[in-house]
């Protein structure tokens, strides 16, 4: 398959990422985009790695997928306290908790 085929999917696969960060309200929706977003980089990391001959992209892939996972622990620790107390996970309701 040509590496540009790859570089196509990963461009969809991060303009729909983007549709759901700015289109949804719901918080556990917003951070999947994200890390569909994120995933979508990292394919295209490790395509421009193979073009090149040189294990730079897959690297770069490998720290994006720890700060991500990192991100979506601390992410869900948030969604977790404004849902326990306003009882949904909407993106409008958090900025409510300001004081």
């Amino acid at each position: 398959m040509n590496p540009v085929n790859y570089l196509y999917l990963a461009a969809l696969l991060f303009t729909i990422g983007a549709a759901g960060v700015v289109i949804r309200r719901n918080a556990i929706v917003v951070f999947m985009c994200i890390e569909l977003m994120l995933n979508a980089c990292n394919l295209a990391f490790v395509v421009f790695s193979r073009m090149h001959g040189n294990l730079d992209g897959q690297i770069i892939a490998f720290f994006t997928m720890v700060v991500a996972a990192a991100e979506v622990v601390v992410g869900l620790a948030i969604i977790v306290s404004i849902f326990r107390t306003r009882h949904t996970a909407s993106v409008d309701d958090a900025s409510l908790m300001k004081l």
